[in-house]
């Protein structure tokens, strides 16, 4: 059953493949071979019902491109309407002396029926429809197919660009990519197809006047000579069959040029032309106007009142059913929401997918209540709105909600569902924090301050001016809990930026630097390699606000370098202006941590060593190196001074991961990473002897 269901659409196709081939066939055969009236009858009357099928197409399209083959169709079309003018031309010539219905019923009924037999007034009725056709619509419809094919044609190599660079972006996948591809060139090649196939129909204007003068002419010489007719019988019969031939063929020509005229003059939508225009005259107030100038129209004296009036009355009504459909569409109530189904489970039930939460015991649910202007939310969203400033990224929301499995003054912090903190906050009190020089001291609940960790006490409102005299920094719970969010953000960023968010920094990138984009992404690297760059990045305390710099070294560094590390450390010394410029002004000269020489040695045997080792620093010394590092820097950070400690471009990123989670505040930098115009103040040498710092000297003073 399969081989014969196979074998019968493979005979479907082949007869379908050579109906073209036969129709050209007989189109020549037309042209040669003489054929009876009834024939040639036939031949019009389809010629007409093409015409007709051809135009509806063409009105009920969406868009131009629905409808490519029109351009081959109007030349099959002409084709035919002039083999069928041969044809007549043969017919009405040799047994036109006859009779006029020697041609055929359907030549005799238009010069008969529709000019009332009258061939002067055939020759006008002629004209006019030549003119229309070919002044107006053939004119008009030719000019519009030259402009869009050229428009067309120029806007071709930015829409080819505008497609690449959305494939490099990943917005294509490459099968879209090629699908858009060729609708753009098949668009081109359409528009330049109708400018081409307009002649067509313009020379198929003009050829029907020749045809006509043709047979007046031919008719009358062999009327007279071979037929023996008198001038003005050969006149009355012969005239009449050219003008009927003319029209016959001019009726399916206006009706293909009117479909030529509404295919180019669309513009693309998802409705149909009569959809589309019966959309943009559907209201109200446009038809509101017409009814009223027609009805002043229909009270001016000597206007005729049966008639305007009228006229009046039915825009009048059509404004009036407008009107009365847009209120009844305005009062439709939005459809009521569906209950949910307490035996079904949803996604969101047993998936979090923010990307940062707060999680609240019930005594802290004041902290977002509206009723008491929320006062931690107007917080969390200046953190984001700060943050995203500077870190060059839009921090994701901060999903709050309550938890009641907490205790009722607990609070808890999670990135990418890992819980990261949790504390207590008390909202009918003050945190009071302990500055480090006290006067006194005041009495409350004592603690830890969730952020820094310094020590603090909950205190009771109206012992605020007390706290404050006494050297405390006194702040409020909503306060508390924002920092804290705000020193969460600060060091999970890395955490927080995804892919997503590297499209979106390369989107806002495309729109200035399109050039490059293009030359950074999909190569040399890919989306993921961008963003593994840029969280490596962020998770050292380097911002993306100048991302076009970044992106700018990426694409230098990616030609030659594939090694993911490496690749972080070149760019690194490429930005080294952006990285120093966030530890201290450009003006200031960097304060920096040294290593002494041999211990900068045995870093770089021991990363040699250890080159695909994740630690490479052997652990005796990493401990030694956290111990020293540590006890030059702690006093440094205490005292919120800015520094940065220097190593070899080696040694620096098992320096940094080694450091990091002790020192998250001690930036590692390479001597490549440091601008050569930047001033340096070497404050410490970490190793050697004696271990001297300019803090030392400076306290010895």
């Amino acid at each position: 059953m399969t081989t014969m269901a196979m074998n019968r659409g493979n005979m479907l196709a082949a007869g379908k493949g050579a109906v073209l081939p036969i129709a050209i066939l007989a189109l020549v055969v037309l042209m040669i071979i003489p054929i009876p009236a009834f024939l040639l009858d036939v031949g019009f009357v389809a010629n007409i019902m093409l015409s007709l099928a051809v135009l509806m197409v063409a009105i009920n399209v969406a868009k131009p491109l629905d409808f490519s083959s029109f351009p081959t169709v109007l030349l099959f079309t002409t084709l035919l309407r002039l083999a069928l003018s041969v044809a007549s031309t043969r017919v009405v010539l040799v047994n036109g002396h006859e009779g006029p219905e020697a041609a055929g019923h359907v030549i005799h009924a238009f010069g008969s029926f529709l000019i009332g037999g009258d061939y002067a007034v055939g020759i006008f009725v002629f004209f006019i429809l030549m003119i229309i056709n070919l002044v107006v619509i053939t004119k008009g419809a030719g000019r519009v197919s030259e402009v869009s094919a050229r428009f067309i044609l120029d806007a071709m190599p930015g829409k080819q660009m505008a497609i690449d660079a959305d494939l490099n972006a990943g917005l294509l996948t490459p099968d879209e990519a090629k699908k858009r591809r060729g609708e753009v060139a098949t668009e081109a090649e359409f528009y330049g197809s109708m400018d081409g196939a307009s002649k067509f129909v313009k020379g198929d204007a003009v050829a029907g006047v020749l045809v006509l003068i043709v047979n007046i002419v031919g008719g009358l010489i062999l009327g007279t000579v071979s037929h023996g007719l008198s001038m003005s019988e050969a006149a009355s019969i012969y005239i009449l069959l050219a003008i009927g031939d003319a029209l016959v063929a001019q009726v399916p020509a206006l009706l293909l040029s009117i479909a030529a005229a509404s295919i180019v003059t669309r513009v693309s939508s998802p409705e149909d032309l009569s959809g589309q225009i019966a959309n943009q005259f559907g209201f109200s107030r446009a038809w509101g106007p017409v009814a009223i100038i027609l009805a002043i129209l229909g009270i001016l004296p000597g206007m005729p009142h049966m008639i305007v009036l009228p006229a009046a009355a039915f825009a009048g009504y059509v404004a009036w059913k407008l009107r009365k459909a847009e209120q009844a569409k305005a009062n439709i109530p939005p459809p009521a929401p569906v209950a949910p189904n307490p035996s079904v489970i949803g996604w969101n039930e047993v998936s979090d997918d923010a990307a940062l939460g707060v999680e609240l015991g019930y005594g802290l649910v004041s902290l977002v209540d509206e009723r008491k202007s929320a006062p931690l939310m107007a917080r969390i969203t200046g953190i984001r709105r700060q943050l995203s400033r500077e870190l060059g990224f839009v921090v994701p929301l901060v999903r709050v909600r309550d938890n009641m499995a907490l205790a009722p003054n607990a609070y808890r912090i999670s990135v990418a569902g890992v819980v990261v903190a949790e504390d207590e906050l008390y909202p009918d009190e003050l945190l009071a924090l302990d500055s480090g020089d006290l006067i006194s001291k005041v009495d409350g609940r004592a603690c830890k301050d969730p952020t820094f960790g310094l020590d603090a006490v909950w205190i009771a409102p109206e012992q605020r001016a007390e706290a404050v005299v006494a050297g405390y920094t006194v702040v409020d719970a909503a306060t508390v809990a924002a920092t804290h969010l705000n020193q969460i953000i600060q060091s999970a960023a890395a955490d927080l930026f995804g892919m997503d968010e590297a499209q979106s920094l390369l989107d806002a990138l495309k729109e200035t630097a399109p050039q490059l984009v293009q030359n950074l992404t999909p190569a040399p690297m890919t989306l993921t390699a961008i963003a593994a760059l840029c969280r490596a990045l962020l998770a050292e305390g380097v911002p993306l606000k100048d991302f076009r710099r970044i992106a700018e070294a990426m694409a230098d560094v990616a030609r030659d370098e594939t090694d993911p590390a490496q690749l972080v450390e070149r760019v690194r010394q490429q930005i080294g202006g952006l990285i120093v410029q966030t530890i201290v002004p450009v003006r200031m000269p960097l304060p920096v941590i040294t290593l002494d020489a041999t211990l900068e040695g045995l870093l770089a045997q021991a990363v040699r060593t250890g080159r695909e080792a994740q630690h490479p620093i052997e652990p005796g010394l990493g401990q030694k190196l956290v111990s020293a590092v540590g006890a030059i820097a702690g006093p440094l950070v205490g005292e919120g001074r800015r520094f940065a400690l220097v190593t070899s471009p080696l040694a620096r990123r098992a320096l940094s991961r080694l450091l990091s989670p002790h020192l998250p505040d001690v930036p590692v930098l390479s001597f490549l990473e440091i601008p050569d115009g930047k001033p340096v103040e070497v404050i410490a040498i970490v190793g050697g002897e004696p271990q001297r710092t300019m803090l030392d000297a400076e306290m010895s003073a």
